[in-house]
């Protein structure tokens, strides 16, 4: 259970800084959640430079990787409306070192035929099958010279306890004003499904929209001059309790956060309001995780010159290539996400007033903002990502 614990917040800090260093201002999804267990798992095998920046790219000794993405890994599974999975291929000839192997899930391992057509084939398979066709192939490239596929998928599904209305939006300020655009609205007497953080960077308007599986997405939206990293950084501090944290039903009176307003209203029940405005989105982005080598901790096992990994095999292998295709739609009735990481390896070389006087607040995410998908119980962040292109409205 420790390493567990361990797992998940080393995985959550991986979220921020990938968020903080590359969510732009163009929509993405990404999913530390899959690629860091691979990254733990290559830790585990790994020697030289290799082993020192994967193991800081994880936030673990490497002694103690391999222990914590198999406890990891276990927990992700075990999580209601989440699919996961992991699969390992290699070439006949590649001789695998038993204590690496048997740290990967049981029925994992395949083989690679030599045939890219074959092997394209049941790799994109595997990809469809394991994220309910969300993601529909192996985002790495698989050829004569691939030894070895280390691959992560991961689906998310959780219906809203509570489905949104849909109607055309139009906003009035910001960078969506004057555009017809699809809305999502819903009202809730819930007032401590919002709060206001006070984040390094700012306030931070925090939504919560529950999910019947346990997994939940909450929306953020920052101050407009904030960035997405800082937006999505400053939401994953949140979550790990390093803000003060105000909750709805302690708010007081007037514009209180981004997009966040408290007023006193007449309304026919007693019952305080919560009124929240947003839009649906699908978001896809494919992630070259090479690219950004220094931040996950691949710049030394890339290096196709030598070999990093004896721990995994006592043939020399190298990183030849590391991506993450990702998908996630939110909705009216519920949330959606896929993502495969995959690593392949070479050989190295206004009517008349209601009676009651009620609280009312209004929550309005109608310019770019940021999202978690997280496991309600643990924290877990399973999926990130910004919006920053919403949906037109279609008649």
């Amino acid at each position: 259970m420790a390493s567990r614990a361990v797992a998940i917040e080393a995985a959550n800090a991986l979220t921020a800084r990938w968020g903080s260093t590359h969510a732009g201002t163009a929509g993405t999804v990404f999913s530390a959640a899959g690629v860091w267990p691979l990254l733990a798992l290559l830790a585990a095998g790994a020697h030289g430079p290799a082993r020192g920046e994967l193991a800081d790219a994880v936030g673990l000794r490497p002694e103690d990787a391999a222990d914590c993405a198999r406890e990891f890994l276990a927990h992700v599974g075990a999580i209601g409306g989440v699919h996961a999975a992991t699969g390992l291929w290699t070439r006949r000839t590649l001789p695998l070192r038993p204590a690496w192997s048997a740290e990967l899930p049981p029925g994992t391992h395949g083989v690679l035929t030599s045939d890219p057509v074959t092997d394209r084939k049941a790799l994109d398979a595997w990809a469809a099958e394991h994220t309910g066709g969300l993601i529909e192939a192996m985002p790495v490239a698989v050829d004569q010279d691939t030894e070895l596929i280390l691959a992560a998928a991961q689906a998310v599904r959780t219906q809203w306890l509570q489905p949104f209305r849909t109607f055309p939006l139009a906003p009035e300020s910001g960078p969506w004003a004057g555009r017809a655009l699809a809305g999502l609205s819903r009202s809730t007497s819930l007032l401590d499904r919002v709060a206001v953080a006070e984040t390094a960077d700012g306030p931070l308007t925090v939504l919560k929209v529950l999910g019947d599986t346990g997994v939940d997405v909450h929306l953020l939206l920052g101050e407009p001059e904030l960035t997405a990293g800082q937006v999505l950084a400053g939401g994953v501090d949140v979550l790990a309790g390093r803000c003060p944290v105000v909750p709805g039903d302690r708010l007081v009176q007037g514009a209180v956060g981004p997009g966040l307003t408290v007023q006193n209203v007449r309304s026919r029940t007693r019952d305080p309001q919560l009124s929240v405005t947003t839009v649906p989105f699908d978001l896809f982005a494919e992630h070259d995780l090479l690219a950004s080598a220094r931040l996950f901790g691949l710049e030394a096992a890339s290096d196709l010159t030598a070999g990093h990994f004896d721990g995994i095999s006592a043939d020399p292998l190298a990183i030849g290539s590391a991506r993450q295709a990702a998908r996630a739609t939110f909705g009216e009735l519920g949330f959606r996400a896929g993502t495969v990481t995959a690593v392949a390896m070479y050989a190295g070389s206004a009517p008349l007033p209601p009676p009651y006087l009620v609280r009312r607040i209004e929550a309005d995410f109608d310019r770019p903002f940021g999202f978690l998908a997280v496991h309600r119980t643990s924290r877990l962040v399973l999926t990130a990502g910004w919006v920053a292109e919403p949906t037109p409205w279609v008649e």
